[in-house]
């Protein structure tokens, strides 16, 4: 499968987070704890936003994160307050750079952790199911990709829970007529620049890990010497796949079959369950 990072907070440089912590994402890419895979190297992406731009950057290479020169540049000389980082294992689809995550559509970022079951039988149908007018935007061949477009077809840009719900409902009847007992397994982050939403359900009730990261200012009192937590202000959140070290208190699981919201002010968890309204 894969592991990811979104963050959400104070500007800071990529590398603050990718590479320094204990457990960085690129020391994951090595050696996930909590993964599917103890390896991640099929490739990598990053997307981040910047104030005065309208749309997201994203870089994207098929090489693994831990010997990438151009990531290591991006990461120690970009500096962004909203920002996605993940590391690919492929589930079966092509080792491409069309297939790295994260997605990008206009303002909207997009990234995936889990599965389709029997993703090749369901595809078609799924596919179909695509508005017209955005599906030659589609680039790669991952169910991860067909996921968004899907979410963007039931309305993502105007109500991201209910279109994820959707797309959910979706995949799981899609499934279910084909035979698949448990169709999806997903811990999903999207934003639009302003916002992060993070995902975590499964069909089958037992969901790929997934964690966020305890308020900046109850974290300042358990651990007052901790630089990092000096340099960023209390509406900074990480949603990871996997804690980035072993700080006590700093880490929450994220329930499962729920999503929650980061955003300016009181940031928000609820109840997530799939939407079926296609039959």
């Amino acid at each position: 499968m894969c592991r990811w990072i979104a963050y959400s907070g104070t500007p800071i440089l990529l590398s603050r987070v990718l590479f320094e912590p204990q457990h960085s994402l690129i020391d994951q890419s090595l050696h996930s704890r909590l993964g599917v895979e103890t390896t991640n190297g099929d490739g990598f992406g990053v997307g981040w936003y910047a104030a005065d731009l309208p749309t997201p950057a994203v870089v994207r290479d098929v090489g693994p994160a831990w010997n990438n020169r151009n990531l290591q540049e991006v990461a120690h000389h970009v500096r962004s307050g909203l920002f996605f980082a993940h590391i690919r294992a492929t589930t079966g689809t092509a080792v491409q750079q069309t297939n790295c995550h994260p997605f990008r559509w206009d303002r909207w970022l997009w990234m995936h952790n889990g599965v389709i079951s029997d993703f090749p039988r369901l595809r078609r149908d799924l596919a179909l199911a695509v508005d017209p007018s955005l599906y030659s935007d589609i680039e790669g061949s991952t169910d991860s990709e067909l996921m968004f477009y899907l979410a963007l077809t039931f309305g993502l840009t105007e109500d991201p829970p209910d279109a994820v719900a959707r797309m959910a409902g979706l995949v799981e009847e899609t499934g279910h007529k084909h035979g698949v007992r448990h169709p999806l397994q997903m811990t999903l982050a999207v934003s639009d620049g302003d916002r992060l939403w993070a995902f975590r359900y499964s069909s089958e009730g037992s969901s790929r890990s997934l964690y966020y990261s305890t308020r900046v200012d109850s974290l300042r009192a358990l651990h007052p010497d901790a630089a990092f937590l000096r340099e960023v202000g209390e509406e900074t959140r990480l949603v990871v796949s996997e804690p980035l070290g072993d700080l006590p208190g700093a880490w929450n699981e994220v329930p499962e079959s729920s999503y929650g919201i980061v955003h300016p002010g009181q940031d928000t968890l609820h109840a997530f369950q799939p939407r079926s309204d296609h039959r």
